[in-house]
């Protein structure tokens, strides 16, 4: 006999593939090749009756940021993961690279893939403030 005090657990809320990509921002085709990537664990049941849950939805949220900051899906596999080295980094022959070029000063470029380094946008913009630092120290003699 159950006992009339113990409150009843909340059942965990479920998600069909629509509602998980309205509340992620992702597209239905994108969660497949995250599942397919083994990025995204595969839904719960089977078939029609697939659902995603809570779970789901975090690693999602957490993929998107991660992919939304520059990181490589290589990468993200990774750190989902938790390989504690990174591997060393070897495009595959036809990979696609999105490099960002700054420009500090008049003859003086930054190049930079925030995936390869493991960095979000936050640290790249602190990045590029070092650098504008130590240029401007440099101009100004007070760095050696």
């Amino acid at each position: 006999m159950t006992d009339p005090t113990e409150r009843p657990k909340a059942a965990e809320p479920s998600f069909s593939i629509e509602e998980l990509c309205g509340l992620s921002g992702v597209a239905r085709r994108t969660v497949r090749f995250y599942t397919q990537k083994g990025l995204l664990d595969p839904p719960e049941g089977a078939k029609r009756g697939a659902y995603y849950t809570r779970r789901h939805l975090e690693q999602l949220l957490l993929i998107r940021q991660w992919a939304d900051a520059g990181v490589s899906l290589e990468r993200i596999g990774r750190l989902l993961r938790g390989d504690a080295e990174p591997l060393p980094f070897q495009p595959a022959p036809g990979s696609v690279e999105v490099w960002s070029r700054v420009t500090l000063r008049p003859g003086l470029e930054v190049h930079i893939e925030p995936g390869r380094l493991g960095l979000d946008a936050e640290q790249v913009r602190g990045l590029i403030g070092q650098f504008s630092a130590v240029v401007d120290g440099l101009k100004n003699g007070s760095v050696s």
